[in-house]
């Protein structure tokens, strides 16, 4: 009976090291090997260049690299970039590129499905199947950076966790794919270009707070009334604002860095002066922007994008009370890229 190889990208630089040991090779040879896995994302053992072909037949014999691969690619009118992302057991989940004039920004997937059940959103129709590893986080990231580079002509500049699934709820996987993604011994990149966007899970945001990471956080608020809120994300029930707001007081209080409020403004839901006065209060307790995001409808129409009066309204008195407010207009519409589109043809 064949016996299942471990994935090799699940192994720390110094058990590659040990491995190497106890095959009576040199200990410098899981370094190269680990360069070769996270650096140059190599995709096979054959890509090893500076490795003898028997250490190369040695790793195939005892090991596999379960990469992704981008099964579809769909490109939007306005440039943005989605992809079918294909994992090593069949399970598929979906990862965008967004550019702008001056950057790309990679939105990545954390989980095939999702864990929560948000109902304006077609992610969250899915179960959750399972969560996604590290490397499968950090190859979403290297696939976009490999396409921002063919058609943009410039690497990736921003990545947030946007796509598929609650981050949180698959936090140590999750920070070990930033982990890796920031590391000089991984992509190098810079934490304040990475945000973690999540509807907010209090125990896990005082753990992040705790362990001082330095990527941004957005929370998908949508609103700051309880019973409103309860409506349109059940999960709020478990999680209530007050919760919520105390996790993120202490996030501030301990990583000094503002909150960015992701919010959108539906139709006969929270379209209302009663409702932007409870997200000016919320707002108070910690420095933070509110993004309000244009929605993207899922087929149903139980969610309509409010008015331009509505949105106006919600501009208009956040700024009066000194809260820093962009209007997002979504990107890739019309291939179902767009916030909370992601899953809905598949």
């Amino acid at each position: 009976m064949e016996t299942k190889k471990k994935d090799i990208r699940a192994l720390t630089k110094e058990q590659l090291r040990d491995f190497f040991v106890s095959q009576g090779d040199k200990a410098f040879r899981g370094n190269q090997v680990y360069e070769w896995l996270w650096q140059k994302s190599a995709h096979s053992f054959e890509a090893m260049t500076n490795i003898s072909k028997e250490t190369r037949q040695m790793l195939e014999d005892n090991f596999v690299i379960n990469h992704i691969w981008v099964d579809q690619m769909q490109r939007s009118s306005d440039g943005t970039i989605k992809n079918a992302v294909r994992l090593h057991d069949g399970l598929v989940v979906e990862s965008v590129l967004i550019p702008t004039e001056t950057r790309t920004t990679a939105c990545v997937s954390s989980q095939v499905g999702c864990s929560l059940d948000c109902r304006f959103c077609a992610t969250a129709r899915l179960k959750r199947m399972r969560n996604l590893n590290p490397d499968e986080i950090y190859d979403q990231v290297v696939a976009i950076d490999n396409e921002s580079r063919l058609y943009f002509d410039r690497p990736l500049s921003n990545i947030v966790f946007m796509g598929m699934g609650e981050p949180l709820m698959n936090y140590n996987n999750v920070l070990q794919a930033i982990e890796k993604i920031t590391s000089p011994e991984g992509l190098g990149m810079s934490p304040k270009r990475i945000t973690l966007s999540t509807s907010g899970v209090p125990k896990m945001i005082r753990k992040m707070a705790d362990e001082e990471v330095k990527f941004k956080l957005a929370v998908s608020l949508h609103s700051a009334i309880d019973e409103v809120r309860t409506s349109i994300m059940p999960f709020n029930a478990t999680f209530p604002l007050k919760d919520l707001r105390e996790a993120l007081e202490y996030w501030y209080s301990k990583t000094k860095n503002r909150i960015t409020y992701e919010y959108v403004v539906w139709q006969g839901i929270n379209d209302t002066q009663e409702a932007v006065d409870a997200l000016v209060r919320f707002c108070k307790f910690a420095p933070s922007k509110v993004n309000l995001i244009e929605y993207n409808p899922i087929d149903d129409g139980e969610f309509q994008q409010a008015s331009e009066t509505a949105l106006k309204m919600y501009q208009d008195t956040l700024e009066k009370n000194g809260i820093t407010v962009t209007v997002r207009r979504s990107r890739g519409k019309d291939i179902d890229a767009a916030c909370g589109q992601l899953a809905n043809k598949q």
